[in-house]
């Protein structure tokens, strides 16, 4: 498999999948992403179909109502995400993607904390 880089409406598909636990079919999608914003059905039917050629999702049509199954877990896009954005954004560099974060501000001592006992793990990692 490749890694998976959906547009941001097909990850919204993904992440509505992954909500319901798929297998889902159309209409639990599109009921699932109306939580967030108003997409119309033949929309959501269409993306499925699209996303389908592209072999992120898998379409089971023994029923009448297809269901539809995400092919990668939510950890698995999200990484392929991250790696694509590091190097278009970052030129690769994961101190310059951390260092943008945390000069932005936006993450609070707790988080500060958490993401420095993240490092001394990899450290330690990487030492065994």
């Amino acid at each position: 498999m490749t890694n998976p880089l959906p547009t941001d409406g097909e990850l919204a598909i993904l992440r509505a999948l992954w909500a319901l636990g798929s297998p889902a079919t159309v209409r639990q999608v599109h009921e699932e992403l109306l939580r967030g914003k108003d997409t119309a059905y033949t929309t959501v039917l269409k993306m499925l179909t699209i996303m389908t050629d592209k072999a992120l999702v898998q379409r089971d049509d023994s029923e009448r109502s297809h269901r539809y199954t995400a092919l990668y877990s939510e950890p698995v896009v999200q990484s392929s995400l991250l790696k694509s954005f590091m190097a278009n954004a970052f030129s690769g560099s994961a101190f310059k993607l951390v260092q943008s974060a945390l000069d932005d501000d936006q993450a609070s001592p707790e988080e500060l904390e958490a993401i420095s006992r993240l490092i001394a793990q990899a450290k330690s990692r990487r030492k065994s």
